[in-house]
């Protein structure tokens, strides 16, 4: 079967980060012959096995060109669209760009919380939500760059916090006092499903990630 990623060819798993496509394989599921990836994701030391046929569906691509992360550097330091002061549905809304995976969004993701992060400390979902947007984010950038994690995230930075640069949200808009609440609001946040095969989903990461010997048929 032919296949749009090869063997060695670095790509980009959404939600999960930069992986490495280390074996294309066959086996039997459900009387069917099925062609299936095995992705090594370097940030977390997890091999996760990908039916070909969903790939796309899942998201998963190619590590953007040159010119497309820098672009995304130089959105962070773009004025942006007003933001709700309603965490859950601020959350919700990044959690679905997150769930898209280009790296436009991620940029769009660690800017918008950055600079909320400026008025007023993020809920705990929410900082999590920036520091794993971030890092896929500085992954990304220093594969297609070439150049060093730590040089991504100085760079990433002198975007975000220019020297002598002014606020660049436009406005923010409130709906209401939602993020004064406590934090045990957070519970009435539940991620949203793309489809029954979702792999990801914040909260059901690592039951899509499996080594060689426990690979489950019946996870696809």
């Amino acid at each position: 079967m032919e296949t749009k990623f090869k063997i060695d060819q670095k790509i980009v798993y959404p939600c999960q980060g930069v992986g490495k496509v280390v074996e294309v394989f066959e086996r039997m599921f459900k009387d069917k012959l099925t062609t299936y990836y095995k992705i090594y994701i370097e940030a977390s030391d997890m091999i996760v096995m990908v039916p070909v046929e969903n790939a796309e569906n899942l998201g998963i691509r190619e590590i953007v060109s040159k010119e497309e992360a820098e672009e995304a550097l130089n959105l962070l330091s773009d004025s942006f669209e007003p933001i709700t002061s309603d965490w859950k549905l601020r959350y919700q809304m990044n959690l679905d760009l997150l769930k898209k995976g280009t790296v436009k969004d991620i940029a769009k993701i660690v800017r918008c919380l950055y600079n909320r992060s400026k008025v007023k400390e993020l809920p705990i979902l929410e900082r999590k939500l920036y520091d794993s947007a971030r890092k896929l984010l500085e992954d990304e950038i220093s594969f297609a760059l070439g150049v060093s994690e730590k040089e991504i995230e100085k760079a990433i930075h002198s975007k975000l916090e220019p020297f002598g640069a002014s606020q660049k949200i436009k406005q923010v808009v409130k709906f209401d006092d939602d993020d004064d609440e406590d934090d045990d609001l957070m519970s009435d946040v539940k991620p949203s499903n793309k489809s029954d095969n979702d792999d990801d989903d914040n909260d059901d990461l690592d039951s899509d990630l499996t080594d060689d010997d426990d690979f489950d048929d019946d996870s696809f």
